[in-house]
């Protein structure tokens, strides 16, 4: 169905008929669910606290001996948290605190595999690109200077390609 053509459906129901609506899409749909959670009582700290911790148990597992590294976590709430629409600084922290806490990781454990640093990368470039979109430059400027000074005194081997992409001109 076509936004036009549920417009023109909504219109044709009355205000009871919409409320139980709404009601049926909360409790049929999970994401329904999670979005009017989030929309009437955000709490965006908590939740950006709860995926730092999950992140950061990527590289410094509590419960098992071995990291997994895996950068996909990281994603799935970044994507979650945009399309819930919090607040982008935010955001961005919780973006810059996984490129972060892998550069720990790496610092503590040197010499990993390529696709890791590859990953890395792609994730600054992201930030970047969303920094910059979000004016979020003159906040987090020094943070994303760490970052780069970091890949280049780990002497990881795209550094250089880490100095490129945080100057978003």
């Amino acid at each position: 169905m076509s936004k036009r053509a549920l417009k023109k459906q909504i219109s044709t129901l009355s205000n009871a008929e919409l409320q139980e609506q709404i009601m049926e899409l909360y409790e049929r749909i999970p994401e329904v669910k999670t979005y009017y959670d989030f929309v009437f009582n955000p709490k965006e700290d908590k939740l950006v606290d709860e995926a730092k911790i999950k992140i950061s148990n990527e590289y410094f597992p509590t419960r098992r001996k071995r990291p997994r590294k895996r950068r996909s976590i990281a994603q799935k709430y970044i994507k979650h948290f945009k399309t819930l629409g919090m607040n982008p600084l935010l955001l961005s922290d919780v973006m810059i605190f996984n490129i972060e806490i892998a550069q720990t990781f790496e610092q503590s454990s040197p010499g990993q595999p390529d696709a890791f640093y590859k990953s890395m990368l792609n994730s600054f470039k992201e930030l970047v690109q969303y920094v910059t979109y979000h004016h979020l430059l003159e906040e987090l400027g020094e943070r994303l200077e760490r970052i780069v000074a970091l890949a280049e005194e780990g002497k990881w081997p795209n550094a250089d390609l880490f100095d490129e992409a945080a100057d978003p001109s």
